[in-house]
């Protein structure tokens, strides 16, 4: 499943669209004779499944990890379709079919409850998951686990190779231009929806949005899950899976109609994105980047794009302060190291900065919502224990190192946010750190109806803004019941 928070985008490395786009084009190539050959295996040779954003980065490390096992193994990758749902029903099938040829497969963080439960996966070791586990951060680890009705608890079922978590990105010269002095990013929603208006107020035709995912999928799902939790609510209890709160206590139901009224706001306020209801992660980096926006709530890739658009003398407010470092922002052959990053960043980030994600309220802490890919060993493996190995070299901290610094996919080992290289290259490597900590995430509802629930959830809320929040809470309570209870349409 490709990530939703990377739909739209521009690739993110200019050294890796060659690599991803020839492995696409292979995919396609191989396609039939994949589905003609797909039952069989061959011994050695480890077959991983990834998505199309972030094939170029795994195939150049299964090159590796087939050099580094001494004839072990050969580690391929077969590229899946590029639309989310393609990827997950082509898994599905395979894995249902119980095609032998499967062995590891890049998985959305949102699949491990149903993969699980639907016996298509392979527990990690004990061993493996404990030194996982002490390696990682908790948000991303939590991600990959789960507990079937046959387990005695909760247990690693993948290892993360990569993780996201959207931040607030802001124009500071625009808060210094119309409201004074004060050039700092708001940390709450309704102080965001505060200075747009203000903004619109001196100039209507100026950069007043407020840029979101507001469209009928699952960027809207991670808007509100990210909203409700940092209000203190929850879609489904945490500890049960079974049942829906959002309006099973006064107090849940207070924080649903606060997030409600929170989307409501940003949809509606003077200045607001007209087309809010047809927004996502790509037409709200391109809104920012055309400077309509003073605030947009993105995943980081968004300032790797500012950085290259910019210097190209595509973003009007960002051509003349990168006019400097253009040749070399713009040198495919030779990027800039670590070191000539500091300077170009230095000046990219007075007029394109980022902060946390904004709360609800500052008693509550803000949550946002997770992204990112798990690598799991297929129960079609023939070859389990070869297949565990194959995951652990691609996730493990040497390899996350380059998807980071490489890909700009930010890492999930601890300790790689420590290294001064990847300080310098991802200068905002700290607040994602502190997001991905188990106080500051809002784990996308766990459960194997996730798919259900998500597509009934995004239809009841769209359009965005549409709708009185009052009765709305019980509405959306309704819909979430429905996919409890095995009533939802899965696509």
């Amino acid at each position: 499943m490709v990530p939703e928070e990377f739909s739209g985008r521009r690739r993110r490395g200019r050294r890796l669209r060659t690599r991803v786009a020839a492995a696409a084009v292979a995919a396609t190539a191989l396609a039939p004779a994949l589905v003609a050959c797909g039952a069989g295996y061959t011994s050695g040779v480890i077959n991983i499944y990834a998505p199309v954003d972030g094939a170029g980065e795994i195939t150049t490390r299964a090159e590796i990890c087939t050099k580094e096992s001494g004839g072990a193994y050969e580690a391929k990758v077969t590229v899946l379709p590029k639309d989310a749902d393609g990827q997950r029903l082509q898994l599905a099938r395979r894995l249902a079919g119980n095609d032998k040829g499967l062995d590891v497969m890049a998985m959305d963080v949102v699949w491990t409850a149903e993969f699980a439960n639907a016996g298509w996966l392979v527990p990690v070791p004990d061993d493996r998951a404990a030194q996982v586990e002490a390696a990682n951060l908790t948000g991303p680890v939590e991600t990959a686990m789960w507990k079937r009705p046959d387990d005695d608890d909760r247990r690693l079922y993948a290892l993360p190779i990569w993780t996201n978590t959207q931040l607030l990105w802001f124009r500071p010269d625009v808060l210094r231009q119309y409201l004074g002095s004060r050039a700092t990013a708001p940390t709450t929603w309704d102080q965001m929806i505060s200075d747009a208006t203000a903004i619109h107020a001196e100039n209507p035709n100026g950069p007043t949005q407020i840029l979101v995912q507001g469209s009928q999928y699952e960027g809207l799902l991670v808007w509100f899950n990210s909203v409700l939790q940092s209000a203190g609510g929850n879609i489904l209890d945490p500890d049960d899976p079974s049942k829906q709160t959002l309006n099973d206590t006064p107090e849940h139901r207070a924080a649903t109609l606060k997030a409600l009224q929170i989307l409501k706001a940003v949809a509606t306020y003077p200045g607001a994105d007209r087309s809010i209801t047809n927004s996502d992660e790509g037409t709200a980096r391109d809104g920012m980047e055309k400077g309509q926006g003073a605030f947009e709530i993105n995943w980081p890739f968004v300032f790797q794009s500012a950085r290259e658009n910019g210097a190209s003398g595509t973003i009007d407010f960002l051509a003349e302060p990168l006019a400097p470092f253009a040749s070399k922002i713009l040198d495919e052959n030779n990027p800039p190291t670590a070191e000539e990053l500091v300077p170009i960043n230095r000046v990219l980030r007075r007029s394109f900065d980022f902060a946390p994600y904004p709360g609800v309220s500052e008693d509550l802490p803000a949550k946002s919502t997770l992204g990112g890919l798990n690598i799991a060993v297929a129960s079609t493996s023939q070859q389990p224990e070869l297949a565990s190995d194959v995951a652990a070299c691609l996730t493990s901290k040497d390899a996350q190192r380059v998807y980071a610094l490489e890909g700009a996919l930010p890492p999930t080992v601890a300790a790689l946010y420590d290294e001064e290289d990847f300080k310098v290259a991802y200068p905002m490597g700290d607040d994602i750190r502190m997001q991905l900590e188990e106080e500051n995430v809002a784990p996308r509802p766990a459960t194997p109806q996730y798919q259900a629930m998500s597509t009934l959830v995004t239809a009841t809320l769209s359009p965005v803004g549409s709708w009185d929040p009052e009765p709305m809470v019980d509405k959306l309570a309704e819909q979430v019941q429905k996919a409890i209870d095995g009533e939802g349409i899965i696509p």
